[in-house]
């Protein structure tokens, strides 16, 4: 898995890239169909925002969260991501456990 991490209008520190790095790697974990993401920091008159895409076999996700800083926009983006992903996987595991009735000859 590809993670990709850039700043807009915003200096990427180490200390911010790695614990960007952290929080999206340990959400990730439980999902084994998670190609790469792509996670863009910036800033926004006087609020920091961090958006991440999420490129999934066969899905693309998408979530932006604005905070008093970076570290608030991350962790409200990773609750974000998680919401949608695990509703995306509650979806396809329902879908997959889903037997058609059989009919009798």
């Amino acid at each position: 898995m590809n993670l990709t991490i850039s700043g807009h209008q915003l200096d990427i520190t180490d200390a911010l890239k790695s614990y960007a790095q952290s929080k999206m790697l340990r959400l990730v974990e439980p999902f084994e169909k998670v190609i790469d993401m792509h996670v863009i920091m910036g800033t926004e008159k006087l609020a920091q925002y961090a958006e991440a895409t999420v490129n999934l076999r066969g899905k693309t996700v998408f979530a932006k969260a604005e905070g008093q800083d970076a570290y608030a926009a991350i962790d409200g983006l990773v609750d974000k991501l998680d919401r949608q992903l695990v509703r995306h996987k509650e979806r396809v595991s329902e879908h997959r456990s889903t037997v058609a009735d059989g009919f009798d000859l």
